[in-house]
């Protein structure tokens, strides 16, 4: 089906609003939202009232001189996105989309609400405060790689330490959820990956339903209960016995997981709550593409697929801005990796390698193995969720 200039467009039902520098497009039959400047939504607005290409390109160029307007390129690009319903009359067959059920719709927003308040977002702080002055007042506080084990053996230790991990990212994503739900939004929660590591995700597409300035609260919610269950984990650092070894190491692995987390925030690169957070307040969406693109680009090894015309006028600075906490973020990895991770690994493949030494009658060998599938199953799922993303299109 082709678009001339004399054609007339009907659009699918779309929502639109004002955002910090262009416009949020909102595709109310996917849910799909798309980021647009003022000259594209004018003519969405005038191909609305029913008039031609020809007519509509005429006039968005006398009333947007220094804006390249070409009528026939945006009506191809609509359609791309499936934005057309009918062309001059006849319908489009647009490809067909499911449309995700996303759900939570029974935690009510008033409880919602009661998290994420003026109040409570002023106690978040505090606390944050609070873990900062406890760090620097007591270094004995800040996490060690050896805090992963709480049991003697490994073959108890990996699934201590999956299990509280899951926990603590359960009570990360719950406050992104209850931060969704107090402006009655619907969410999910899904699997997902960070590098070498599983995570757990909740989908926020909805947030563009809302206005910037409400955006960022909803982007640190799981970071704010973060900050309170690193608080809980210091303070009984310092007032519970050491007679209690078996709860102290959990509250120590605590730490150790949740330090690491908020860590892990500033590695904008990976698409963290506070790369969101950098793109909402800047106003500049994309800035990771736009910025592999750019960082490519100078470095000449990688092709990008990204393309200049992708880019809006005046973003350049922030996206080279962004581009430097990108460099950052990818030294702060391989700080976590060489103070952490790979310390933990040698200690314990130290702790059981020597364990299938010992023959299949004693403890260590059986430790030794069954620590070793546990590795095994681990990278397992790390390549699903890999396979999932890449491969299908995830």
């Amino acid at each position: 089906m082709s678009v001339t200039l004399t054609s007339r467009l009907l659009l699918v039902p779309i929502f639109i609003r004002k955002d910090k520098k262009h416009y949020i497009i909102e595709d109310k039959t996917t849910g799909e939202f798309f980021e647009m400047p003022e000259v594209s939504v004018a003519a969405i607005h005038l191909l609305n009232n029913g008039e031609s290409l020809e007519v509509i390109e005429r006039q968005l160029r006398d009333k947007y001189p220094n804006e390249e307007v070409n009528l026939i390129l945006f009506a191809e690009q609509l359609l791309d996105l499936n934005l057309i319903a009918e062309i001059d009359g006849e319908v489009v067959s647009s490809k067909e989309m499911n449309k995700e059920r996303l759900g939570y719709l029974w935690i009510s927003p008033k409880m919602g609400k009661f998290f994420f308040n003026k109040a409570a977002l002023f106690f978040y702080v505090g606390v944050f405060i609070l873990n900062l002055t406890l760090l620097l007042s007591h270094p004995s506080l800040v996490p060690q790689y050896k805090d992963l084990f709480i049991f003697k053996y490994m073959v108890f230790n990996i699934p201590a330490w999956l299990g509280i991990t899951f926990c603590l990212v359960l009570i990360h994503e719950f406050g992104h959820i209850l931060a969704m739900r107090a402006h009655n939004l619907p969410t999910k929660l899904e699997i997902g990956h960070r590098l070498f590591l599983v995570v757990l995700e909740t989908d926020m597409s909805s947030v563009w339903k809302l206005s910037s300035k409400d955006r960022n609260v909803l982007f640190l919610a799981g970071t704010c209960f973060d900050t309170v269950v690193l608080s809980i984990a210091l303070i009984s650092q310092l007032f519970v016995s050491d007679g209690l070894g078996i709860f102290q190491g959990i509250m120590n692995l605590v730490v150790l997981d949740t330090f690491i987390r908020l860590f892990y925030q500033f590695c904008v690169y990976m698409k963290t709550d506070l790369y969101y957070v950098f793109e909402n307040v800047s106003g500049c969406y994309n800035l990771m593409e736009n910025a592999q693109h750019l960082i490519f680009k100078r470095l000449r090894f990688v092709k990008s697929n990204v393309s200049e015309n992708d880019v809006f006028p005046g973003e350049q600075r922030t996206i080279l801005l962004y581009s430097i906490f990108y460099f950052i973020g990818v030294i702060l990895t391989f700080a976590v990796y060489a103070i952490f991770y790979i310390p933990q690994l040698w200690f314990a493949f130290k702790k059981v390698l020597p364990g299938f030494l010992e023959g299949p009658a004693t403890f260590p060998f059986w430790d030794a193995l069954l620590f070793s599938l546990q590795i095994t199953f681990g990278f397992g799922v790390l390549l699903y969720s890999w396979r999932k993303k890449y491969l299908r299109g995830y």
